[in-house]
């Protein structure tokens, strides 16, 4: 997971595949003094920043001849690894990675009705659909039987909504050339700013030759859900851009909402398929082994 989405902190480690936050620093703590990961803390105002873990020289080795590749071949450098501590996009990064461990920490609960059951980062989603949008993940959950897959664009407050709206027109390209409509959820940090993305967002659809293609949604970090309470990411917090509800559908009321939607075909478009080399480690699924806790190797 860290290889596919550069860095997790100690909490959406945990959200992954730990009962406990005790069990997965003793674990953690292995790791790191085998040197399969790093670490650092970044520096914050206030408070304590939670630790956050990156992929080490000898986890890179062991995943690329896990796969059978020379570990040159996985494009690995150390110093990139770790870099990211000092890089402006670090938050966005954490941000992203939130809002998906939280939709696989969902999954994992007693009696749970839906599991996230794909997990792509914004460099697979770049290397493979980069020439027309490159989205921020992409992601497929699976709710009682019924499938929708989607693209995040996680809006940090520093981007122009403008150019955030001007997205949709790649989307388009994209859907248009595989076949496939998928939802576009874009995540915002605050109502407010919500509001004013669905202006922009909408003239931008409007101006779309096919905006059926591009079905949208937005939700902000400060909505309450609609249906059940709580921030979860898959309750009844996204509000369609078209046509206008009266209430936020959860995800599953999404898919209904837009039966267009490719719902029940393969995980991934057949023209990024195409596009994956075998020197490329594969994108891990997002929920943990079924082998004992003793077992992991995540």
């Amino acid at each position: 997971m860290l290889h596919e989405h550069k860095v997790l902190t100690t909490g959406q480690i945990v959200e992954l595949c730990y009962p406990s936050v005790r069990a997965a620093n003793h674990r953690l703590l292995d790791l790191y003094k085998w040197r399969v990961l790093d670490r650092f803390q970044p520096f914050v105002t206030s408070g304590t920043a939670p630790m956050h873990y990156v992929l080490d020289i000898a986890g890179s080795a062991a995943l690329a001849y896990e796969d059978g590749l020379d570990p040159k071949q996985v494009g690995y450098r150390h110093e990139d690894a770790i870099g990211i501590a000092h890089s402006l996009r670090l938050a966005h990064t954490v941000g992203v990675n939130g809002l998906f461990t939280s939709l696989v920490a969902l999954g994992q609960r007693p009696n749970a009705r839906g599991q996230l059951i794909a997990w792509w980062s914004e460099r697979r989603c770049g290397r493979l659909f980069g020439d027309m949008v490159r989205p921020d993940g992409y992601g497929r959950w699976c709710e009682d039987r019924c499938q929708v897959e989607f693209f995040l664009e996680f809006d940090f407050g520093t981007e122009d909504l403008r150019k955030l709206a001007r997205k949709l027109y790649g989307y388009e390209k994209l859907a248009a050339a595989t076949g496939i409509a998928t939802p576009v959820l874009v995540w915002l940090p605050t109502s407010r700013r919500e509001a004013n993305a669905r202006k922009s967002l909408a003239d931008a659809l409007s101006q779309l030759d096919r905006p059926a293609l591009v079905p949208v949604a937005t939700s902000a970090s400060d909505v309450t859900a609609t249906v059940g309470g709580g921030n979860s990411p898959a309750s009844a917090r996204w509000l369609p851009l078209s046509p206008s509800p009266t209430r936020r559908p959860g995800r599953l009321q999404l898919a209904e909402l837009w039966p267009q939607t490719d719902a029940s075909g393969t995980v991934t478009p057949s023209a990024a398929v195409q596009q994956q080399t075998s020197a490329e480690i594969a994108a891990p699924e997002p929920f943990p082994p079924s082998a004992p806790a003793s077992q992991f190797r995540r």
